[in-house]
């Protein structure tokens, strides 16, 4: 792990900069300097009556994932600023990363992250994930990745109704674990989510 040269953007400033619409990004990998994007019109994925396609209800139904909140939020964001062949460049500084491991540790940045089985017995692997901020009733996705077919996905309907839904609300996430245990779940709470969320859209 490298030190960013400058100190990270501290917690208040991107929670405010969130609430007035704006975000930081950084111009490279190495850049040092961060500037602030005031994008006119922002994708918005409402949560009631959000349709999932039948192709990914299949797929979070197969339950070849195992999905977790806020379990690898430092490997999520990292993973999201490797390079890849389309992109070999990122908006992801160190800086960056280490702005939003604060805001993770404030409550107010969240991951959502696919696992699959490891082999021979073995850890868990990443398979994709996202990760986003979260302020009053609003979760905004800054990022995702995929390592196999189909896990950015389930990474994707996982965070847009729990992460949406949920991870702006401790309570109510407090809430949800609270159910999935009186129901008998013995997955993760983020499955508890992904389930029943393709059962009400």
């Amino acid at each position: 792990m490298h030190a960013p040269s400058r100190p990270p953007v501290p917690v208040e400033t991107l929670l405010l900069a969130y609430r007035s619409g704006i975000f930081p990004m950084a111009d490279r990998r190495d850049d040092p300097e961060v500037f602030w994007v005031e994008p006119r019109e922002r994708a918005i994925i409402p949560l009631e009556g959000l349709h999932l396609s039948k192709s990914l209800r299949k797929v979070l139904r197969a339950d070849r994932f195992t999905v977790t909140v806020d379990q690898a939020f430092e490997a999520v964001i990292r993973a999201c600023a490797e390079p890849r062949p389309e992109h070999p460049e990122t908006w992801i500084s160190e800086r960056i990363v280490q702005s939003y491991l604060n805001l993770h540790r404030a409550g107010h940045a969240h991951s959502v992250e696919c696992w699959l089985p490891g082999e021979e017995g073995g850890a868990p692997e990443l398979a994709g994930g996202l990760y986003g901020v979260s302020f009053d009733r609003v979760f905004c996705g800054e990022s995702m990745f995929s390592r196999v077919p189909d896990a950015s996905k389930v990474a994707l309907g996982e965070g847009s109704g729990a992460a949406g839904a949920v991870l702006a609300l401790p309570e109510g996430f407090a809430a949800l674990v609270a159910e999935a245990g009186g129901a008998g779940v013995s997955s993760s709470p983020g499955n508890f989510i992904a389930q029943s969320f393709t059962q009400t859209s």
